[in-house]
């Protein structure tokens, strides 16, 4: 199944944003600040795409090909030339061309992913160590509503707070399923000591 196209700003950054994720950023670079401007003004999401190569600033990153869609939920303007944003994520894209433009502004045809189907089933090892984590450390770290019985919500939500490498967190997001998903954090689960468990 083909996702939409549309055309989006993107947001290089050095980390990995998912479905339902909550993205706090600090916009002061001319070229975002027009972003976030065009953004708010216009209701549309922007993408966050993990750098293949490049920096955050300067010149135009280049991005990794699979990234996900951020609506602005919370902004604010400290002062000129400064916004405080909390982004939301929305669905995954494929990055089908990318234009630069000579503020250095990164835009993309992208094909939007659609979302996952409901119904496949949540592993066991991994949705009983997101509930342990939930139970300590509080829902209110974590994006509502908590959907404990949601496949996807739970792989998306192990993936982020796993203490995992950037390319490494780009790999989840790139899978196409929930149930790969959790195939590849049991991995990642067994290497940080889980091993007994996540082979249970």
């Amino acid at each position: 199944m083909t996702g939409t196209r549309r055309d989006i700003l993107l947001f290089p950054l050095n980390t990995v944003l998912f479905p339902e994720g909550v993205l706090p950023l600090r916009v002061f670079e001319q070229r975002y600040i027009e972003l976030t401007k065009t953004c708010l003004r216009e209701n549309v999401p922007f993408g966050v795409c993990l750098i293949r190569e490049g920096t955050e600033v300067g010149a135009a990153a280049l991005p990794a090909p699979v990234g996900c869609l951020a609506t602005i939920a919370e902004w604010e303007m400290p002062r000129l030339g400064l916004f405080n944003l909390l982004a939301r994520g929305g669905e995954r894209f494929r990055v089908c061309e990318t234009r630069v433009g000579a503020n250095q502004l990164v835009s993309a045809s992208v094909e939007v992913v659609p979302a996952e189907p409901a119904g496949t089933e949540v592993d066991a090892v991994c949705g009983g160590i997101l509930s342990s984590i939930i139970d300590k450390v509080g829902t209110d770290r974590f994006p509502e509503p908590v959907r404990i019985d949601d496949a996807a919500w739970v792989s998306y939500r192990l993936a982020e707070i796993l203490p995992l490498e950037a390319a490494e967190k780009q790999e989840l997001l790139e899978i196409p399923d929930a149930t790969r998903r959790f195939q590849r954090l049991r991995v990642f689960l067994s290497r940080m000591g889980f091993g007994t468990a996540a082979e249970a």
